[in-house]
């Protein structure tokens, strides 16, 4: 059966290449990258040969079937098609080398982009190629596809490495190998100068760390992706406020209300005593002869996004003691899986769970420190998260210091993470219960 234009076009890319067959010898082969080009197998002198008509789109079926007319004249004429046709190849290879020298690593970047985008959730695929644009496209992007060697990849990689996003900069380097591999089949490129650099690159955190992504811009579409999906108010909300807090899950999971300080629910502005969240000694983390002292209790400092979701939930569930209560019982506090099935099911199963959020605010806020040379910002950085130091009547002393600087930097880690997000009002539709 002969092909049609739909059949042609809606040809998609297998784990091997295959052929559709049309008529006269003329098929369609489907390369496993997507790449789809007319060929003609025929025989001269009892040797088989191959005619490539072009590549599909640019040529389309009824061009490629006059291609194949004309060749089935020549044989008929007793002419090889392929020696006809050997100086006008020279010529076109000619041509796409000139051309490869002109292509930019951008353009061929965008274009693998364009033809891997329909297989992405809307998400991803704006993940992709917003990761090109912020840390390749600056140092790679104007330079020819042909000219960029490995240190040339690696350098530009090490970058990344430097804000301590070690993640990203292999992702990216898989995103980097990708482009080249498919320019590579096309006879684009002869090389993949990203293939080979991966044991160059930085290990990932050490075996037992909890799965988190470190780059704010990674991290903040794990919180895009749980937000848009169908989970109730209550797990988006508590996922947010967890994401802004530096704490542990089940700290938030079981805050009541009477922990929160300094909030005016009816009015926009704080008083003259700015909000915090003051976690008792008995619900931290701490080792068991620590439990109950008073000295040990965590304060926490509120920015303007973590504020706004207390507020969005006290029109919730203001009148319970507990802020996140679970589905089914609202003396209950939220389900101790609640939030990582949530990000399970948008996709970040082994990429990043609730406690995951602690490392990318550590690893975001120390690289930040390291860069623009903060000095002490580490210490700071520390008394956020509630490790207890060594010397534990220096812990009793630090409880509440450095709050100033610790508002500032729960603050900018808020602005950074949030950045562009929503109110936490959007978050009030959908099933409560």
């Amino acid at each position: 059966m002969a092909l049609t234009d739909a059949a042609v076009r809606k040809a998609e890319p297998r784990d091997k290449p295959y052929k559709m067959a049309d008529s006269g010898g003329l098929y369609l082969y489907v390369a496993p990258t997507g790449l789809k080009s007319w060929r003609m197998k025929f025989k001269v002198s009892g040797s088989e040969k191959l005619l490539t008509f072009g590549t599909y789109p640019g040529v389309k079926l009824t061009e490629a079937r006059d291609k194949r007319d004309d060749a089935r004249k020549q044989l008929r004429d007793g002419s090889d098609p392929s020696g006809v046709r050997r100086k006008a190849e020279e010529a076109r290879e000619a041509e796409r080398a000139a051309a490869a020298q002109l292509l930019t690593f951008e353009q061929a970047a965008r274009r693998w982009w364009e033809l891997q985008r329909g297989r992405w959730a809307p998400v991803h695929a704006a993940d992709v190629i917003a990761s090109l644009e912020r840390d390749v496209f600056p140092t790679l992007g104007k330079r020819a596809l042909v000219s960029i060697k490995a240190p040339d990849v690696l350098t530009t990689l090490r970058l990344v490495e430097d804000r301590g996003s070690i993640e990203t900069a292999k992702r990216l380097r898989q995103r980097i190998a990708a482009v080249y591999d498919m320019h590579k089949s096309e006879g684009v490129t002869e090389t993949n100068p990203a293939a080979g650099i991966g044991k160059a690159l930085k290990p990932l955190p050490t075996k037992g760390r909890q799965p988190a992504l470190t780059d704010p811009d990674e991290a903040r579409q794990v919180l895009i992706a749980a937000e848009a999906s169908g989970a109730s108010p209550i797990t988006k909300l508590a996922s947010r406020f967890l994401a802004l807090t530096q704490s542990r899950p089940g700290m938030v999971r079981g805050v009541t209300w009477d922990e929160i300080e300094r909030i005016d629910w009816t009015g926009e502005r704080y008083g003259p005593d700015l909000p915090v969240w003051r976690v008792p000694a008995a619900r931290m983390k701490l080792v068991m002869d620590l439990k109950g002292e008073e000295t040990f209790e965590h304060v926490i400092p509120l920015c303007w996004q973590a504020v706004d979701v207390l507020r969005t939930m006290h029109r919730l569930t203001g009148r319970n003691r507990l802020i996140f209560p679970g589905q089914r019982h609202s003396h209950r506090p939220l389900s101790e899986n609640a939030i990582g099935y949530l990000y399970n099911r948008v996709g970040y199963h082994g990429r990043h769970v609730p406690h995951g959020w602690r490392s990318s605010f550590s690893t975001t806020m120390n690289g930040l420190a390291v860069r623009q040379k903060r000095l002490g910002d580490e210490a700071v950085i520390e008394l956020m998260l509630a490790h207890v130091p060594e010397n534990k009547v220096k812990a009793a002393y630090d409880r509440s210091g450095h709050m100033e600087r610790r508002r500032e930097l729960s603050q900018e880690w808020a602005d950074l993470l949030l950045k562009d997000m929503a109110p936490a009002a959007t978050l009030m539709s959908g099933r409560r219960r």
